[in-house]
């Protein structure tokens, strides 16, 4: 839905929990790889009670059942990267809108936005590990070391545990917390400044803080990350004793 210079992109599988498709990939890239000079503001929110539950395991363990290497894996790795790039690099300010849970991907979509706010009793995780994949979805590792420090990281990656809003806020994950009911005013309170700022100006300004942040990162590799988890899947699953589905079984 489009509001003079600020578009609103929804996730909309609620019944899914907004579970992260090949198809809503290819939806997300075919409005994010052809930026609108237009739109100013881009708010990412999802539909229902969560804003996003992670990968679609269904239909993971298709893709491996098809495909024992992993190919489909790898497939949707590189457009799962490509999404993320453009939230994170393309030319309008990005907001995550953020309610219910945001686990995985889902906190990999909302951490490729420049501005993320989230409701107070919204949660988050990163449970790659005990599903048995590396933490490799849309380039969220490096995002996550520079935004949030590498020992805070490692401790959520190695143990997957939740956490809410307020760690989150504390973590530099969220940089607002309001009431759910609030989630709208507190989006609009961050765009109605921004589409008055100068075309330019705005464009400039969000390349130049990329740019500045790039530097302080460690070494991105995310351009591997479809790789990683289509030969950590595909080991996982030959590595099982006693017939089991794998690493991705089914929801």
């Amino acid at each position: 839905m489009r509001e003079g210079h600020v578009l609103h992109l929804e996730l909309h599988c609620p019944d899914t929990g907004n579970a992260v498709t090949e198809e809503m990939l290819d939806d997300l890239l075919a409005v994010l790889a052809v930026p609108d000079p237009d739109v100013r503001v881009l708010v990412l929110s999802g539909a229902g009670d969560d804003f996003c539950l992670g990968g679609d395991r269904t239909e993971f363990a298709d893709w491996l059942d098809e495909d024992p290497t992993g190919r489909g894996i790898r497939i949707a790795g590189d457009k799962a990267r490509r999404v993320c790039e453009a939230l994170s690099a393309g030319p309008a300010v990005t907001i995550a809108r953020v309610q219910g849970r945001a686990i995985g991907a889902g906190l990999a979509l909302a951490l490729s936005c420049d501005l993320r706010v989230g409701a107070d009793t919204a949660g988050f995780r990163l449970p790659e590990l005990a599903l048995g994949l590396p933490t490799a979805w849309g380039g969220v590792l490096p995002r996550l070391i520079h935004e949030v420090g590498a020992a805070r990281v490692r401790e959520l990656i190695l143990t997957g545990r939740a956490f809410g809003a307020a760690e989150a806020y504390g973590l530099s994950i969220l940089q607002r917390v309001v009431p759910e009911d609030a989630l709208d005013e507190a989006v609009a309170a961050w765009a109605r400044p921004v589409v008055r700022r100068p075309e330019a100006a705005l464009r400039v300004t969000k390349a130049l803080l990329n740019s500045y942040a790039a530097p302080t990162r460690l070494a991105d590799p995310s351009l591997l990350d479809g790789e990683l988890m289509a030969a950590v899947a595909a080991a996982t699953r030959r590595g099982r004793h006693g017939g089991e589905a794998g690493p991705v079984q089914g929801r």
